[in-house]
């Protein structure tokens, strides 16, 4: 069997960018798969995502939001409830199911659209992940250089913090 070799053209910008992708993640020890040696043992459990809460999604047009994801893509109204607080007050909250996927189409009142907080807020386009164990998750978040928006995040299960997109970023461990 003959071997096969990968040839990237740099003919164009993208071929050189591509290859030079490969080479930095190459360089740096960056591996796509887990390696065989792992220090961990499988026994052991560790933290870790275990799958996704919720998407929340904050609405600029109630009509179209709603038209879109219930008549078109067949979610159902789970709930709806008028969220208080700073940041929140006066916010309508609707809980739109598919089988297992909730989203959240979040409303802020014009009188209150002045109370909306800062990035990470739940007033903000957002997805929840469900997590294990949020406390080694949320110290290692802090130790990479991530401001987490709740510092009781073990007590009260929860966190927000921006990822390095700035993409809102949720964990729970609540059930």
């Amino acid at each position: 069997m003959k071997n096969r070799q990968l040839v990237f053209s740099c003919n164009s910008g993208a071929g050189r960018c591509c290859l030079l992708a490969v080479f930095i993640l190459v360089s740096t020890g960056f591996g796509f798969a887990q390696s065989e040696n792992s220090t961990e043992e499988e026994s052991e459990p560790r933290a870790r995502v275990t799958g996704l809460r919720y998407i929340s999604i904050h609405v600029l047009e109630l009509e179209k939001s709603l038209k879109l994801y219930r008549e078109i893509l067949g979610f159902k109204m789970d709930d709806a409830e008028v969220l208080h607080g700073p940041g929140l007050e006066g916010m309508l909250v609707m809980k739109l199911k598919a089988n297992d996927l909730t989203i959240g189409l979040s409303v802020t009142a014009p009188e209150f659209m002045h109370t909306i907080g800062p990035v990470g807020n739940t007033n903000h386009n957002h997805f929840m992940l469900k997590v294990n164990d949020i406390g080694p998750i949320g110290d290692k978040l802090k130790e990479e250089g991530y401001a987490l928006e709740n510092e009781n995040y073990v007590r009260d299960q929860y966190t927000f913090f921006v990822g390095p997109n700035g993409e809102i970023i949720g964990l729970s461990s609540y059930e």
